[in-house]
């Protein structure tokens, strides 16, 4: 297989190389091929079985010729393409493609027997169709012996339709690389099992070696060697120290490779300019992840960058996943393991929320406040500069762990906002994410975190999370006043809540805090102020079983602390016993307080059904509003997605590559290229004809069959509130010349004024509706009312595509001037649907197409019978790597200052 001998033609593009992870959870280096690499393919060559060779080539092979390793290993990284996969310096796998005819490659693989069943050659089908696509293939064919099983198996499992064929007893596939929706779901299926199996050896390890363990007090290889053991660990820990004989009574070993049992984990706490030693001590070993508790790496400046970029590059290079540096440690409360391995002393609770953050010091304060409140963790993980493992992984691990009801996290910084959205979209179907997201504003991130710019502003980063149906809260506190309900209480099914309480003046800052939330008061009973059991227990039960009740907020604050318990006991059983949710303020108690808990069978401080308490009542109800939230995200269906029938995107495609052949640096279209682009999505753009003098625009006028608009588009112009840049209703020549003559009055600068003539609309709401291509994002959409004042009072929405009906229903209405678009002072209703089909169709543009830059549709009079889209305009720029991480698994290739998937 593999054309005539010839040296490499082109430079292979820089995102073909990368690390990636595969199904065990282990990393590996993926690359093409280059000629350097003969001696390399010649001993992974020597390592093959005679099987999986004649698998390969249909014949007995037993060794390559010089011929052979040169037309295998230069290529031109166009029509002969070839990746390998390395591990500790040496090939493990090779793939290749070899274009046989336009638009059509043969693809191969052969993989080292010991690594076999590892997904290798599915990450490289993946990877070689991605540079495939990129370079104008579109159909893969492969030849394979019957008995093969194993290969014919991984392409019928790439998800891609498979057509084959029997010829001269060989099996014959053919399949179009088309990354269609099936391909990329299994595509991320696979992801999620590898990420879920990387985190899975972390927190459950049967061996853990502390190197950097120490016997001098206050130090942090003392403190690790400690809190492993006073956390009663139940697997074996193993202290690593080359001077010392003994660490806390335990015996320790000079290297990680001098201790004679397996080693599961390493948690490193050696100076910076020596864990690098410790990675290939680890490796060595066979220890399958690190925790690096050391400081000195990007948290310090450009030398511990590179520091920072070197550790991981060697880590994975070596099938190593790192968590840190600059780290605290993780936390399991699993009875089964029992592992702190942490700078933490307080090994918490064992709960049902899982939680992530990246600060050392902010770990330390937190795993504090989840003791107070009794809330309780199943897992922690506090990542540091999160240079390798972050949230994401995080959330692959939680989405399936049973233990984990709830997930907690704090971030700092969001390397890949795509993929976390993504990611924890599927996580929240299944259980809440509540987050805290520091720099907010401002989009700054902490020394050490360094990752790309986000582009678009941060209300698009917020509408991100809502989208993915993330609890996005302000502060710790808020995180947990919510996590304490989602872990103890059901989720309500609406609105409507019911307040009972024993304090009128409470009650009405309930009944206040309720509606400046968007929750609805449907009862509210007032008790005494000292009330017996018995009258808390039948207005509890009264207010559950109305079914215009969705939730109840109890308020029990008596002038003297007599019989609390009591009235703890009712609300407890209460709470256990009830399918709609209860919050309380309880004696202005936070947390969950012991009298209001129900025991948990599994031992955790509370179980299903206690009762959350909060200090002030305002809390109560805000922590209940946001899971109201989520519970009606959680019901709301999607609805219609775009229909990709009804748009022409090869006509669309066609005309950004005809721009981008003309100016390969990027250009604003043209009026007709932007008609036609903005044709095949099905939007009618209204011609504007660009008029420079009177005669100009009085032939335009003419062709138009009058009735038009004379309007000036320069930027500086068009925004104008008092809108004197537009003159309306123009039926003849003579009404043109007095148009032009009293803008002329108007506009200091006619020549600049870029004036044209447009038919005239029937008349609506102005609105715009925007998308942009961001590097982190991919495209991003907006939406608002059309004009100045709507622009600096920021009243805009933002949607991540592709958008479904509901998503486009909601960025109509969320905006605070959409009470304009819905008959605003006896106005006419505007055609909604039309608005939503535009957002759709706009959305479904920008996810097609890469290329476009931004799109504008800045001006569109939104009426009663439809829209009429009158000024639009787009740019288009070329793109180097087209998403090419939405199709293919890949970790970051320069740890630290790229994108942490």
């Amino acid at each position: 297989m593999g054309g005539p001998d010839q040296t490499t033609a082109r430079t292979a593009p820089e995102h073909w190389t990368s690390d990636v992870l595969l199904r065990d959870g282990r990393t590996a280096h993926i690359r093409p091929i280059q000629p350097a690499d003969a001696d390399l393919l010649r001993e992974f060559y020597a390592r093959v079985s005679d099987r999986s060779k004649y698998y390969r080539f249909f014949s007995p092979m037993p060794r390559l010729s010089d011929r052979d390793v040169k037309r295998f290993t230069q290529v031109d990284h166009h029509e002969r393409v070839a990746f390998i996969l390395t591990l500790q310096g040496q090939m493990i796998a090779v793939g290749r493609y070899d274009v046989v005819r336009p638009g059509e490659a043969e693809v191969a693989f052969l993989v080292e027997d010991q690594h076999q069943g590892r997904g290798i050659a599915q990450v490289l089908l993946e990877h070689l169709a991605q540079a495939a696509r990129e370079r104008g293939v579109d159909k893969f064919v492969a030849e394979v012996l019957p008995d093969n099983q194993r290969m014919i198996q991984t392409f019928r499992d790439a998800g891609y339709r498979v057509v084959s064929a029997y010829d001269e007893g060989v099996l014959q596939l053919e399949f179009p690389i088309e990354p269609t929706d099936t391909a990329i779901g299994i595509m991320q299926g696979r992801e999620h099992v590898a990420e879920a199996a990387s985190i899975h050896r972390f927190f459950n390890p049967r061996s853990v070696a502390v190197i950097g363990a120490s016997r001098r007090q206050d130090t942090i290889g003392q403190a690790l060697v400690r809190n492993l053991v006073l956390g009663d660990f139940t697997g074996r820990v193993y202290a690593v120290n080359p001077t010392a004989r003994a660490v806390s009574g335990l015996p320790t070993y000079p290297t990680v490779g001098d201790i004679e049992d397996d080693v599961d984990v390493a948690i490193v706490a050696v100076p910076a300019d020596a864990v690098e030693d410790v990675v290939l001590d680890c490796a060595a070993k066979g220890v399958h992840g690190l925790v690096v508790i050391s400081s000195g790496f990007a948290e310090t400046g450009e030398e511990g960058r590179q520091r920072q970029r070197r550790l991981v590059g060697l880590s994975r290079s070596y099938g190593l996943r790192l968590i840190g540096p600059n780290a605290l440690g993780i936390i399991n409360t699993h009875p089964d393991v029992k592992i702190n391995a942490s700078l933490a002393g307080l090994m918490p609770p064992r709960g049902r929320a899982g939680f992530f953050c990246q600060s050392g010091a902010l770990g330390s304060a937190i795993l504090e406040k989840v003791n107070n409140r009794g809330l309780g963790l199943s897992t922690f993980v506090s990542a540091g500069n999160r240079a390798d493992v972050s949230g994401n992984d995080l959330l692959q691990y939680w989405e399936e762990d049973e233990s984990t009801e709830v997930v907690m996290m704090y971030l700092e910084s969001i390397g890949n906002p795509r993929k976390f959205s993504r990611i924890a979209r599927r996580v929240s179907l299944r259980k809440p994410v509540i987050a805290v997201r520091s720099g907010r504003t401002t989009q700054g991130v902490p020394m050490g975190h360094a990752v790309r710019k986000i582009a678009a502003p941060p209300q698009a980063v917020d509408a991100m999370f809502r989208q993915a149906g993330v609890i996005q809260v302000d502060t710790l506190d808020d995180m947990f006043d919510v996590a304490q309900l989602a872990a103890h209480q059901p989720l309500p099914r609406g609105r409507r809540v019911a307040i009972v309480g024993n304090s009128d003046a409470l009650g009405l800052l309930a009944a206040d805090a309720a509606a400046a939330v968007g929750l609805v008061v449907n009862k509210q009973v007032a008790l005494s102020t000292e009330p017996t059991p018995e009258d808390f227990e039948d207005a509890l039960d009264d207010a559950i079983d109305d079914p215009d009740v969705d939730a109840v907020v109890v308020v029990y604050i008596p002038p003297i602390d007599v019989g609390s318990a009591a009235i703890a006991n009712v609300l407890a059983a209460v709470g256990e016993q009830s399918d709609k949710p209860l919050v309380s303020t309880f004696l202005g108690a936070e947390g969950v307080p012991e009298l209001l808990r129900v025991p948990d069978l599994a031992g955790s401080t509370a179980g299903r059904g206690s009762v959350p308490s909060y200090p002030a009542v305002e809390a109560a109800v805000r922590a209940l509003a946001r899971v109201v939230d989520y519970a009606v995200w959680l019901r709301t269906p999607d609805g219609r997605a775009p229909d990709p029938d009804t748009v022409d995107v090869a006509a669309a495609q066609a005309i950004v590559t005809k721009v981008l052949s003309t100016y390969p640096d990027g250009h604003d279209l043209r009026a007709d290229d932007l008609t036609a682009l903005l044709a095949a999505y099905g939007i009618d753009l209204w011609e504007a004809r660009p008029v420079r003098s009177l005669r100009e625009a009085q032939r335009a006028g003419k062709d138009l069959g009058w009735d038009v608009v004379l309007k000036a588009t320069a930027e500086h112009l068009r925004e104008r509130p008092d809108q004197a840049h537009v003159v309306r209703s123009i039926d003849d020549e003579a009404e043109m010349q007095e148009a032009w003559k009293d803008l002329g009055r108007v506009i200091d600068d006619p020549e600049r004024a870029a004036f044209v003539v447009q038919k005239s609309a029937t008349p609506g709401i102005p609105v715009a509706i925007r998308s942009l291509e961001d590097p982190l994002f991919g495209p991003v959409v907006s939406f608002g009312i059309s004009g100045p004042i709507i622009e600096l009072l920021a009243d805009v929405s933002y949607r991540i595509p592709p958008l479904y009906q509901h998503d486009a229903a909601a960025m109509v209405r969320e905006i605070k001037s959409a009470p304009m678009l819905f008959g605003y002072r006896g106005s006419e209703v505007v055609d909604i649907e039309e608005v939503e089909r535009l957002i759709q169709r706009v959305a479904q543009l920008q996810n097609d197409l890469p290329q476009v830059r931004s799109l504008e549709l800045s001006l569109v009079l939104a009426g009663s019978h439809g829209s009429t889209v009158l000024t639009a305009s787009a740019r288009v720029e070329p793109v180097a790597d087209p998403r090419s991480d939405w199709f293919v698994r890949r970790l970051p290739s320069h740890p630290g200052d790229t994108i942490p998937t």
